[in-house]
């Protein structure tokens, strides 16, 4: 489909007035399609008469509040470009993420369970506190004029109730005339991902790219305007906007958003509002499995679903299948560069490819495997690069051009990083990654970034971070440190430094302390070498596991 984000929306609202588009068993929020898109329009004009135009970057640092929706959307709809925020992101994240994006507002909620986002954004721009809203002023942050809260009242900000009033100050015709401009090739929203060197990149997903995967996956579950999706997962990443959001939308589907994820709320919203699917991360499905409450709850209206982020178990995916009914779930691969999905199974599939593969290759994309170190395509049966091709490749990395060349060759592939095997059937196995970079429960996390702040612990010498598996979240991050003689630094105290000054997934769940590193002879630390340090440690021992009360 050739169309925009904002068209899209436009043309299921029309196909489908009456039915419901979305539906908040937390919070007084339900609308009809023709509801939401009428609503979308308010706030779409609201950003115009702001101040907020075609090709500038709106960031957006809350939870699943329905005002993220609407946002999303309304953004799309004047050719602005949302950027998403991880949630969990603290003071130094955030102040490199609206640097880096070249954010012109940021519209954030009061706070994410011990997140408190006022103080963080009073933090990284005191001049907000004596500022006019919309006139704030920062030499780190030039681009940043406008914040505004979501939820009270504060110094300096617009308040997301005063947006529509902004709307009286363009007419229809030029409201129009804008809505019309929006080219399906242009840049919808960035996703900002760890990668493989340096710091996160800016992902730009262009209308073309998220319209037409999330109606591929939606294709593969067979979903139809009488389904109903619960979404715990969160909108910042491309399993909340594409798999879940887009994925409805462009079938007419019904959404039933969670503010954030408790396997408790899941079940309320599964039983009580008959959905017929839910997606989720491995640890999500595991703790919901494992609940005390799991058995005074009804699943039978659920029919199908996702699993996805990291690696899928397969007595976890038995028992989706078994316990909750989900006897039409899929599995998904992919990654934020492209879009993200580019292989699934289908709800057609026999359980044994389901839970044994990431399926086929989605339409109007290629994929293959070929050698990481000639690119040389491989046959099937051989281990190599995961590589994929078409309309899902992202545009680039924002003002990265050389990372985007090391990403995408010359022939428009894009390098995942990622090995793999394909079968003679077409299907592909996920066997491990190229790249060093951890995925704990559907978080990717990159080493060299906590490496790098870990360091500036005083007694400190040396660290390395590698990653060990996880039943619960897949992978966890491992941290080997050498300490300055003489120092009682100990693994609690690494963590709790991680802790107070990075998001809660790039704690290290263990600690090692060791005299010297693995290294080559030319002087290169041997990672493969503390990987498997790490695991024969935890085969022979139960280490001290970092406890985040808040998951």
């Amino acid at each position: 489909m050739n169309i925009t984000v904002g068209d899209m929306l436009s043309n299921i609202a029309k196909k489908y007035p009456t039915k419901l588009a979305v539906k908040y068993i937390e919070v007084n929020y339900t609308r009809t399609y023709y509801e939401f898109n009428k609503e979308v329009d308010k706030y779409a004009k609201g950003l115009l008469g702001m101040g907020i135009g075609k090709g500038d970057h709106v960031a957006i640092w809350a939870t699943n509040y329905p005002e993220w929706l609407i946002l999303f959307f309304a953004t799309a709809r004047i050719g602005a470009v949302l950027v998403t925020v991880n949630t969990n992101y603290k003071e130094a994240e955030l102040e490199y993420l609206l640097s880096n994006s070249d954010s012109k507002a940021l519209f954030i909620c009061d706070g994410i369970k011990d997140i408190d986002c006022e103080k963080i954004i009073y933090s990284v721009c005191p001049e907000l506190k004596t500022s006019k809203p919309g006139e704030l002023h920062n030499e780190k942050l030039p681009f940043l004029r406008y914040v505004v809260s979501l939820d009270n009242w504060y110094d300096g900000m617009y308040n997301w109730s005063q947006i529509p009033y902004f709307g009286v100050l363009i007419s229809n015709e030029e409201f129009n005339a804008i809505k019309h401009s929006i080219d399906p090739d242009d840049v919808v929203n960035m996703q900002y991902t760890s990668g493989t060197t340096g710091f996160p990149k800016g992902v730009m997903l262009t209308h073309n790219n998220i319209v037409n995967n999330g109606k591929a996956i939606g294709d593969c579950m067979k979903f139809s305007s009488r389904d109903k999706l619960c979404i715990p997962v969160p909108f910042f990443h491309c399993f909340g906007m594409v798999l879940a959001i887009m994925a409805a939308v462009t079938h007419g589907a019904a959404m039933v958003p969670l503010l954030w994820y408790t396997p408790m709320k899941v079940m309320h919203a599964v039983e009580y509002e008959k959905c017929t699917a839910v997606h989720g991360v491995p640890t999500m499905f595991i703790r919901i499995l494992e609940h005390r409450d799991f058995s005074r709850y009804d699943f039978s209206s659920l029919r199908t679903g996702i699993m996805a982020g990291s690696p899928c178990p397969v007595k976890v995916m038995r028992d989706v299948v078994d316990k909750m009914h989900m006897s039409e779930i899929t599995i998904t691969y992919g990654q934020t560069e492209a879009s993200p999905a580019c292989t699934m199974t289908t709800v057609d599939d026999p359980l044994e490819i389901r839970v044994n593969t990431v399926g086929k290759e989605m339409p109007f994309m290629e994929t293959k495997i070929v050698d990481p170190d000639t690119g040389e395509d491989l046959p099937d049966g051989t281990p190599g690069e995961f590589v994929v091709r078409g309309y899902n490749v992202m545009k680039g990395y924002y003002k990265m051009p050389e990372a985007t060349a090391a990403a995408i060759d010359k022939d428009g592939w894009l390098h995942t990083g990622d090995l793999a095997i394909r079968d003679s059937g077409g299907y592909y196995r996920i066997t491990g990654r190229i790249k060093d970079m951890i995925i704990r429960g559907g978080e990717n996390i990159f080493p060299k970034e906590i490496e790098d702040f870990i360091y500036t612990h005083p007694d400190v010498v040396d660290v390395q971070i590698v990653g060990v598996p996880s039943e619960k979240y897949g992978e966890e991050a491992y941290a080997f440190v050498i300490k300055r003689p003489g120092s009682s630094v100990t693994e609690k105290d690494i963590q709790t430094y991680v802790a107070n000054n990075m998001a809660r997934h790039k704690v290290p769940s263990y600690v090692e302390f060791i005299d010297q590193m693995p290294m080559t002879a030319s002087g290169k630390i041997q990672k493969f070498v503390l990987r498997d340090m790490a695991k024969a440690k935890l085969n022979r021992e139960s280490s001290f596991v970092f406890k985040d009360e808040n998951e």
